[in-house]
């Protein structure tokens, strides 16, 4: 036992003290040797300083979220709540959720006669619609602009063996595009539960267990069966703070109530849009999109008086429902100095391009050069420099001092290597001799052969590189091999292709060689600058005068402009079924760019995707028609290799020719089909708009070698006479199987050539050369002719 004299022993220091706790005993030690400094202190003073900044930084934003909240839920004006209800299986019955809930909004005061209702019960006006099940395109629309999606489940599918589940693969399709054009609040409400409490509660949880998966995780479960039920979900969504994708928060929009057309004396129409004002003011200097029909300018805007008060009294009539639309309580009209033009394309200049005729003194100039210049012009070879130039002789011809210098340089390499090897004249001779018998033998070989494929007819040769080609066949791995021509030549037939030494970091001009339709497009110095400042003016807009534009909440009446009839009555058709969206275009939102999208196929789209081919390209609120260029995405290089056909389970980036859109934007590309609905043929989002990207197309030139000596080898097939070979000379050449090598010289007069490789090459290899040629999109034939 230990008594009170027992040992006491010093603790031992731990090693994983706190910092704080070092930092503290470091400050006291040099405290107390009169040592602190004050740089010590300051450090100390202004991380206590950031950090409070950083608090105060936090709490200032927390602050203004809630004031912001507090401001939609106070104010007066406020544009009613969009329900849009979504069937996910064949068993749903969406239209008896429809009925009931517009029931329950109207209280006592009979029949709803309006999708939109103001309750007085619940002080919430609301619009509920009801997406048409199996119906992608209706669905995807209604989508847009919803507050709240709700999708409707019925737990008769529980228990019948027929069904497949809650979800069928219809609504699953439905679902997988409503998650790429962005989620809205969501909830489920679940139908046909049994009456007694547990099947009930066991019922409930099964479904909710089978939809978690499926539904984002803040998604809500509601029973729909009884009118108690749905009151609670009402007074549930009145309290419940609706969330919206970024995109649609960053422009006005209008979801239309009624459409009419005020014919025109010039051919064209005055369509006449009227809804709740969403989102964003609304400037009557500003251009509006009508989804379907096109950009357009405002004739006028006219603000309403609000049609579906809260505080509306009982006993109201439709008649006087109607009389508050017509009341105008306000009128704005665009002014002609500032409304923004509506421009599509640049009008390009023909005589941009063109030279103009010289001044006389420009005249008397170039004839006094030309007398200055005594010495003949000589043909140089290529690359020669004026250095160079000095050195050779004029007298010698070009072309016999090429062949020359070339023999002499190629001889001189192998008598140098056999040179250092041995030392004697005599040796020297005999091997000097023995090499020149050697290539004597070669190049007599290579002579025969040529004289056996001169007796070759054209269709001797084509079957026979056909069957070189069966037996090498891998056309998925090298999918843009083509075949010289044997009519034309090779420099004639790809004069618009070149040679790159490195795809990554070999130069091309963006600038070069553009196509005409790039003189009707427009292009930014600096994209993300001028986002911002579209962005900013939009923000500014919000915070100006109330007279000047049509304040967000409001019920307004839009005269847009010189619409064509058949549009225009294409658009009265459609807002039948579903409704007509218009939205205001930001700035330069109207004119024609290239555009980029990265996009990935769908999994149940069987069908191939070609390049250039026709497609529905719906980006936010726009539908517009597009031929899209698919290529890679190079993030290390700034070209981008060709991709002819859309390949599943990857994403490519789509570049068409569009109305300028500004980031980020969901994608959703459809495919017309004969009598059928369009399907949906891939998704994705908007990158960037750049007219500056380089995209280019790659063919693969073969040939196979028909005599091999170690590092060369004598290559037939890949050209058909000598000119072609010296003209793609200077691009490098490279096989199957890694080799990587240079043209030397051609043999022959049949296209056959000599080649060099920087290791063995082998009998049955092949050999290829890449060129390259950028390509661009197809302009579109019509850009809104999206009748669906």
């Amino acid at each position: 036992m230990a008594g009170a004299r027992s040992q006491v022993n010093k603790p031992h220091k731990t090693r994983f003290a706190s910092k704080s706790s070092r930092h503290v005993h470091r400050a006291a030690s040099l405290s107390a040797k009169g040592k602190i400094g004050k740089s010590e202190g300051s450090h100390r003073a202004a991380v206590k300083g950031a950090r409070a900044a950083r608090i105060q930084k936090s709490k200032s934003i927390r602050d203004q979220k809630r004031a912001a909240l507090l401001k939609e839920k106070r104010s007066s004006v406020s544009a009613p709540r969009v329900v849009v209800l979504f069937g996910l299986s064949s068993y749903a019955n969406v239209n008896s959720v429809k009925n009931d809930l517009l029931q329950l909004l109207s209280g006592d005061d009979g029949q709803p006669t309006s999708n939109t209702i103001a309750s007085s019960a619940y002080r919430l006006r609301t619009t509920v619609l009801e997406a048409p099940y199996g119906d992608l395109v209706a669905c995807m629309e209604m989508a847009k602009v919803a507050d709240l999606m709700a999708f409707v489940v019925s737990a008769n599918s529980l228990y019948d063996n027929g069904s497949d589940g809650l979800i069928d693969p219809t609504g699953a399709q439905c679902l997988s595009i409503l998650r790429t054009i962005g989620l809205s609040s969501t909830c489920v409400l679940i139908r046909d539960l049994p009456q007694d409490l547990k099947s009930k509660s066991e019922a409930k949880k099964v479904s909710i267990s089978s939809l978690s998966s499926e539904m984002p995780e803040d998604c809500k479960y509601y029973a729909a069966d009884t009118k108690e039920e749905l009151h609670k979900f009402m007074w549930l969504f009145k309290e419940q703070h609706l969330t919206c994708p970024h995109w649609r928060s960053q422009r006005p929009y209008i979801i239309s109530n009624e459409v009419c057309i005020e014919p025109d004396n010039s051919g064209t129409c005055t369509l006449v849009l009227s809804g709740y004002l969403r989102a964003h003011n609304l400037s009557p200097n500003q251009l509006v999109h009508v989804t379907g029909a096109g950009d357009f300018q405002l004739r006028k805007v006219d603000i309403l008086k609000d049609p579906f008060p809260v505080n509306e009294r009982r006993g109201h009539n439709l008649m006087e429902s109607e009389e508050n639309m017509n009341q105008i309580c306000q009128t704005l009209t665009p002014d002609p100095s500032a409304q923004e033009p509506l421009l599509v394309e640049n009008t390009p200049d023909p005589l941009a391009g063109e030279q103009t005729w010289p001044t006389e003194a420009e005249m008397a100039e170039a004839d006094a050069s030309n007398k200055e210049r005594k010495v003949k012009r000589r043909k140089l070879p290529r690359g020669t420099s004026d250095y160079q130039a000095a050195w050779i002789v004029d007298g010698i011809d070009s072309e016999e001092g090429d062949s020359d210098i070339e023999s002499e340089e190629g001889n001189g390499m192998v008598l140098d290597e056999e040179l250092e090897n041995n030392n004697d004249p005599e040796k020297d001779e005999d091997a000097i001799s023995h090499f020149t018998e050697k290539f004597n033998e070669e190049e007599t070989g290579a002579d025969t052969e040529m004289e056996d494929d001169e007796v070759m007819t054209r269709e001797q040769i084509e079957a026979e590189i056909k069957k070189i080609k069966d037996t090498n066949a891998e056309d998925e791995e090298f999918p843009d091999e083509v075949d010289t021509p044997l009519d034309v030549p090779a420099k004639k037939r790809f004069a618009k292709y070149r040679g790159l030494k490195s795809f990554r970091t070999s130069p091309w001009d963006p600038k070069e060689t553009l196509p005409q339709e790039y003189a009707r497009i427009f292009a930014f110095d600096n994209f993300s600058r001028t986002q911002k400042h579209v962005f900013k003016t939009m923000h500014e807009l919000d915070e100006g005068s109330t007279t000047t534009c049509a304040v967000v909440g409001s019920f307004v009446r839009i005269h847009v402009k010189n619409v064509p009839i058949d549009v225009a009555s294409r658009v009265c058709h459609a807002s039948k079924a579903i409704p007509v969206v218009t939205s205001g275009l930001l700035q330069h939102e109207s004119k024609m760019s290239v555009l980029h999208f990265s996009v990935k196929k769908n999994d149940l789209y069987d069908a191939p995707i070609k390049s250039k081919e026709a497609f529905i390209f719906n980006v936010g609120f726009r539908q517009f028609m597009a031929r899209p260029l698919f290529s890679s995405d190079n993030i290390n290089s700034d070209k981008h290799k060709l991709e002819r056909f859309l390949h599943p389970g990857r994403f490519s980036v789509a570049s068409v020719y569009a109305p300028i859109c500004f980031p980020a934007l969901p994608l959703v590309v459809l495919k017309k089909r004969e009598n059928e609905m369009p399907a949906v043929a891939a998704t994705g989002s908007l990158k960037n708009v750049d007219p500056d990207r380089i995209i280019l197309k790659r063919i693969i030139l073969t040939g196979y070698p028909q005599r091999v000596s170690k590092l060369k080898a004598t290559v037939k097939y890949m050209f058909h006479n000598p000119d072609d070979i010296r003209w793609f000379k200077p691009v490098d050449v490279w096989t199957k199987h890694g080799r990587h090598g240079r043209i030397k010289e051609p043999v022959g007069t049949h296209g056959y050539m000599k080649c060099v490789f920087n290791s063995g090459i082998q009998q049955h290899d092949t050999v290829c050369m890449s060129l390259y040629k950028r390509v661009f999109p197809r302009w579109p034939e019509r850009l809104y002719d999206t009748a669906l």
